[in-house]
């Protein structure tokens, strides 16, 4: 049904939009045109300082303001909405279309699983869910974290006792802690999404929504084998982030004025003399390369700029560290390439000239360089409840617009998607 739904209301919205571009040609061009000055305007101050910022500032809103007024009193905002609402049903059935469920081979339960919870995590969720007594309730043992405590003392100290299994309900630089011991000791692991934003059981197959089922993970769970990256030999579930944003949260009053630092940060890595984010790195070719605004690496490879599924990994069991650099290299004898890569590797080095600040699931640090990173294939036993999916939700959402046509249409004809 909800293959049914995407196709036929994907059709009528491209339908209705080829019909209102051509009854209201050329609107559509000069509200184009708007959005474009915008965009270039906009980019043009953010990458500048003092009266040059607001000067390019200043004309991208105008643009936009131009652009919103042309939509609003050209008479067919109506149908602008209609073809806004159609593309969210559209995307929105396509996702529930390309869900997969995996069957995870059963495994017999451990004999003493412990779970490590932070009260202070995701607002308070394990007080709210009442995590502590649920954990007992299933014959697992709960430990709270408080002020002060070395988590990962806690944890060896849990597995001395004879632990065998490990459970974190907390953010993501907590899990790490918790999954590296566990794939230290070959232990089973369970992900428990108590934290914020959850990445690492979102790309697990856990369902964020229900903190407490997955505590069944330790009850009848299935059993899957992921990996874990690695830098300089500090362990990370989802990925380590260096340059602009890795440099910002770095700085002081970050913590008061977030988007008025990042802002300020800017011009340091893109402007015209920008220079203080220099960093050195070989490309997939073998070429070396200089400098990057951002470079990401990722504990398996994200799947970005798609509409299905965008900003997590279908895979976390694949072997390879993902490398997505934004901003041109600077090499002077290369020539021009595309504002962004990304690749797939074992291995990655960054070096530098001095630590570089660094994003770690989250946590701000600061590295020596060489920053070296490697993946950790298959050394992490994650057990996970029955009751959620068990695999990452792009984990069969196909590459590109035909591919996912011709999907959609194998699906609304009953008929096996998975890859």
């Amino acid at each position: 049904m909800a293959a049914i739904v995407a196709l036929v209301v994907g059709t009528a919205t491209a339908v209705l939009a080829v019909v209102i571009a051509i009854r209201e040609f050329p609107r559509g061009l000069i509200i184009t045109a708007c959005l474009a000055v915008a965009a270039l305007a906009a980019g043009y101050g953010v990458l500048r300082r003092g009266v040059a910022r607001l000067a390019g500032l200043y004309i991208g809103g105008l643009a936009l303001l131009g652009a919103v007024i042309l939509v609003v009193v050209g008479g067919t905002f109506l149908a602008d909405l209609l073809v806004i609402g159609g593309l969210l049903v559209t995307l929105a059935a396509a996702r529930v279309a390309f869900f997969a469920r995996v069957e995870l081979p059963r495994v017999p339960p451990p004999h003493r699983p412990v779970l490590f919870f932070n009260p202070r995590s995701g607002g308070g969720k394990a007080e709210r869910f009442n995590l502590a007594e649920e954990s007992r309730r299933r014959g697992i043992e709960p430990i709270e974290l408080t002020a002060g405590d070395d988590l990962e003392i806690l944890v060896r100290g849990a597995v001395d006792r004879g632990a065998d299994a490990l459970a974190m309900a907390g953010g993501d630089g907590s899990q790490a802690i918790v999954a590296a011991i566990a794939a230290e000791r070959s232990l089973p692991y369970a992900c428990i999404p108590a934290g914020t934003r959850n990445h690492f059981a979102l790309d697990l197959g856990v369902d964020r929504d229900d903190v407490v089922g997955a505590l069944d993970a330790f009850v009848d769970g299935g059993e899957r084998l992921v990996d874990l990256g690695e830098v300089n030999g500090r362990v990370f579930v989802n990925n380590v982030s260096l340059g602009l944003y890795a440099e910002a949260v770095q700085r002081s009053g970050y913590r008061e004025a977030k988007i008025r630092t990042l802002l300020d940060t800017v011009p340091d890595a893109l402007g015209p003399t920008g220079s203080e984010l220099d960093m050195r790195w070989t490309g997939p070719g073998g070429d070396g390369h200089r400098g990057g605004a951002a470079v990401l690496v990722s504990n398996n490879k994200y799947r970005l700029g798609r509409a299905v599924g965008s900003g997590t990994r279908p895979r976390i069991d694949d072997g390879m560290l993902g490398i997505t650099v934004l901003g041109a290299p600077d090499g002077g004898q290369h020539r021009a390439q595309r504002p962004w890569r990304e690749w797939s590797a074992p291995t990655f080095e960054i070096d530098a000239d001095r630590p570089l600040p660094a994003g770690i699931d989250g946590e701000a640090l600061v590295l020596d360089a060489p920053l070296q990173f490697r993946i950790r294939p298959g050394v992490l036993r994650v057990r996970i409840s029955r009751k959620h999916p068990g695999s990452s939700p792009s984990a069969t959402a196909p590459e590109g617009l035909r591919d996912s046509l011709a999907t959609l249409v194998r699906i609304a004809l009953g008929r096996d998607h998975t890859p």
